[in-house]
């Protein structure tokens, strides 16, 4: 058998009906540009996800005050008051798989300066908590220990609160931030970190020292939350361990008690999200080769209606000695064509719109090399699917019936 024949006589017939075979090429490039596309989107999704998650800290590790049940009423964790500063401590003394803890306290409300107010959040805690949420100071200074003990009223802004409390770009150094009725002096401005994968902005909230926010702001004795950071990303779950037991020592939680916390960890956080976008990257490129299926199925009805068309030509071949292997290789081969150069269209296709995403709706784009050869190999594969079953029906054809076919 020539191969170099049998492929030219495919060609011919598919350029006899050029349009014909673009539109049945059509199912296959969108197929095969979909899959790519979605592909990508969605694992520039989960890339961008965990750039953002471990932008907050990879090591970082919190604990909060777990739900409680008591004289038939659920507790919130809001309103559990079983952390204190001697946590803290203990977490600090006894944890030598922690680098940095802070203890966390926070609250709700309105910053004004002048004639401009912002709601914001204003959280407390302590020197420590910048290196653990990986913050860096833009210009000023860190509050000191010395300030901490003694309550002092100072504290540090994020972005966000600059261009809304100070909008004519006035420095905002040295000034009086009010949240309440408590004047802040700013003592340092923080450098700018956006929103995370969540939608936060990362940059709205001010800093004080947690003294000054328990005392001052709350009037509470307890802390809502702690604040962690492991030695190392492989030292998490030792940290971890530590940490519950300590927390269960200092609440004497006996054994087989339920612990009145919860502890979670920044990298368990970046593999559920990761999870999640894998799942969802899946659904996005199993909708998208749908329309590969539907192209294989174009692929198969135009074979078809060649086989037809063709019915006297395949039975002349038959009579001048050509025998079935031959009409159904030709037959075969041009449904490979039809899907491969469609294919090869899909994925220039797939590549623009990918870039066209990125650019014009600022989507996180990442092409995969794999989703790539992965989507090549699928459409080829459904070439020689769908173009088997026409293909052995030319080859079976009667010689003597197929000459007399009208």
């Amino acid at each position: 058998m020539n191969y170099t024949n049998t492929i030219k006589i495919a060609l011919n017939a598919l350029k006899r009906n050029k349009f014909r075979s673009f539109l049945t090429m059509l199912g296959i490039i969108i197929g095969v540009a979909s899959v790519i596309a979605m592909l990508a989107i969605g694992q520039g999704s989960k890339k961008s996800i965990r750039d953002q998650m471990s932008s907050m800290g990879t090591n970082m590790i919190f604990a909060m005050p777990g739900s409680e049940r008591r004289g038939g009423i659920q507790l919130s964790r809001s309103d559990m008051q079983t952390m204190k500063l001697e946590d803290v401590d203990a977490i600090r003394e006894e944890c030598p798989a922690i680098s940095a803890v802070s203890p966390v306290v926070s609250s709700s409300g309105q910053a004004v300066v002048g004639n401009n107010n912002w709601p914001t959040t204003i959280y407390g805690v302590n020197s420590e908590y910048l290196g653990i949420r990986k913050y860096e100071i833009a210009s000023g200074r860190n509050f000191s220990n010395q300030e901490i003990k003694i309550y002092a009223k100072v504290c540090l802004i994020g972005q966000t609160i600059v261009e809304n409390l100070f909008p004519n770009g006035e420095n905002p150094i040295g000034q009086s931030v009010r949240v309440g009725n408590i004047p802040l002096k700013v003592i340092g401005v923080l450098e700018g970190k956006g929103e995370n994968s969540m939608g936060q902005d990362q940059d709205d909230l001010i800093l004080a020292p947690y003294t000054c926010v328990q005392k001052r702001v709350l009037a509470i004795t307890h802390i809502q939350s702690i604040f962690a950071s492991a030695a190392s990303e492989e030292l998490n779950d030792a940290a971890i361990d530590q940490m519950t037991e300590i927390l269960r020592r200092q609440h004497k939680i006996r054994k087989g008690e339920t612990d009145d916390f919860r502890i979670m960890s920044q990298s368990e956080m970046v593999q559920t999200f990761s999870s999640i976008s894998d799942v969802m990257t899946i659904l996005l490129g199993a909708i998208a080769g749908i329309s590969l299926l539907v192209g294989g199925i174009g692929i198969m009805n135009i074979m078809y209606v060649s086989v037809t068309e063709r019915t006297r030509e395949i039975g002349l071949r038959l009579s001048v000695g050509g025998r079935g292997s031959d009409i159904l290789t030709q037959f075969l081969i041009e449904a490979i064509l039809l899907s491969v150069v469609g294919g090869i269209i899909g994925i220039f296709l797939g590549l623009f719109s990918s870039q066209m995403v990125s650019s014009f709706l600022n989507w996180p784009v990442v092409v995969m090399p794999a989703s790539v050869v992965f989507a090549f190999v699928v459409c080829t594969l459904i070439g020689v699917f769908f173009g088997w079953y026409p293909a052995r029906k030319a080859a079976g054809l009667n010689p003597i019936d197929a000459l007399r076919y009208e």
